[in-house]
């Protein structure tokens, strides 16, 4: 037990104030994130829409998803990631409320649109804020913290939602926009005047050194591995579209019942997360951990084909959860250190759109394989396509490794910035 917990306070140790802090206030965000997870569910439930009605608006949501990450990446190189979160909190939050009066598809589909938008422009900034106030050699376990403290927001957030959501789907905006206020109040009250958010005074080398800063969408080698992580994000994502409704349409679960097994994934994460980031970070090499954790996303679909069993759920989600921790954390990481001070941004940017673009195109995916040859044929299709995508990132992210320990690289290749 002394091991245990030695180990623990090892994972959990050096990590800067700045880094709790920011950990804390996505905490107190995520806990209300209620309404995606059982979007599609109201959406069919509630307003009668069909399961094809129901997969537009989710993409609709991606879509703003996208729009939201380029403007919070190119912002947040323009203003800083402060000014940036504060209002992606605080108005982002602000606008839970308008669903309150929204019924019909047209109406709903704009409103879902511009949430996206000004709510997903908090992921680059929020990310970009990470890794300025994180130690260097502590910068994939501030990212893992704060994924940690999201997680265990989302075990929180489903979980009460599927209690809220049982009495009226009403009371899951109102916790939503709530939650998502206080967290940008606390945020600017606790980061108004910290030195971190400020852009700093530039000398003339300084500037130079900012126009010859890449750009994310010169880097071929970068392109190909958002693409990729847009992939992984599509299997993903399924968590948050057709995993809701399979377990409503097939197993007939109740709200509650579905926001535990939802739960589950944020708490799993939040248990281990940090100790197999610490354990697994400096010993196995990414190009190997992500793969794996690709292909076990991949297998948690295919335990969904083995019966009909409540259990089998469980242990779906179980895998699932272990295989987020195994990729997400070391995907940031790379982009991080493959960025500078001065483009940071827009690398964040373009990687969080990698997952806003994958919030387009997996609900849509995911509900029309579902509707045409069902749920059995999607799961096997997820499968397969992971395989696929584990395949390629081995060989992008083994070349990214290779890249990065060379002091040098040819002519042509993208340059490594850290």
């Amino acid at each position: 037990m002394k091991k245990i917990l030695l180990l623990y306070g090892n994972a959990f140790g050096g990590l800067s104030k700045p880094a709790w802090m920011l950990s804390l206030i996505m905490f107190i965000n995520r806990s209300g994130a209620m309404v995606i997870p059982f979007l599609g569910v109201y959406l069919t439930e509630a307003l009668n829409c069909t399961l094809k009605e129901a997969g537009i608006i989710l993409s609709i949501y991606g879509l703003g998803s996208v729009c939201g990450s380029f403007l919070g990446g190119w912002l947040t190189d323009k203003i800083g990631h402060f000014k940036v979160q504060f209002f992606s909190l605080t108005v982002g939050g602000s606008l839970y409320f308008m669903f309150l009066f929204l019924e019909q598809f047209t109406y709903m589909a704009a409103a879902v649109f511009i949430l996206s938008l000004i709510n997903d422009m908090l992921r680059p900034a929020n990310a970009s804020s990470v890794a300025s106030y994180a130690k260097p050699e502590n910068v994939t376990r501030a990212f893992s913290l704060n994924r940690m403290a999201l997680n265990l927001g989302f075990s929180v957030g489903p979980a009460l939602g599927g209690l809220l959501a049982a009495i009226s789907y009403k009371w899951l905006f109102i916790a939503d926009g709530f939650t998502c206020i206080m967290a940008g109040l606390f945020f600017f009250a606790y980061f108004r005047n910290r030195q971190g958010h400020k852009p700093k005074r530039k000398d003339a080398a300084a500037v130079a050194q900012t126009k010859k800063a890449k750009s994310p969408y010169s880097d071929s080698l970068f392109i190909l591995f958002v693409i990729l992580n847009c992939g992984f994000a599509i299997i993903f994502f399924q968590l948050l579209s057709t995993l809701p409704l399979y377990y409503r349409q097939v197993y007939i679960l109740p709200e509650e019942r579905i926001g535990v097994l939802l739960a589950l994934n944020g708490f799993i994460v939040f248990l281990f997360e940090m100790i197999l980031v610490y354990v697994l970070g400096e010993n196995i090499k990414k190009s190997w951990l992500i793969p794996v954790g690709v292909l076990i996303m991949g297998f948690s679909f295919a335990v969904l084909n083995v019966g009909e069993h409540v259990v089998l759920l469980y242990i779906a989600m179980a895998l699932l959860s272990f295989s987020e921790i195994l990729v997400m954390p070391f995907m940031a990481t790379i982009t991080v250190e493959r960025s500078n001070d001065s483009n940071r941004g827009s690398y964040m940017g373009l990687y969080t759109i990698s997952y806003a673009a994958a919030h387009v195109i997996a609900p849509y995916l995911g509900t029309t394989l579902a509707s045409r040859y069902g749920f059995d044929t999607l799961w096997w299709a997820l499968v397969a396509f992971s395989v696929v995508v584990a395949a390629a990132l081995y060989f992008v992210v083994k070349r990214v490794e290779f890249l990065a320990s060379k002091p040098t690289v040819a002519a042509g290749e993208p340059v490594i910035m850290s």
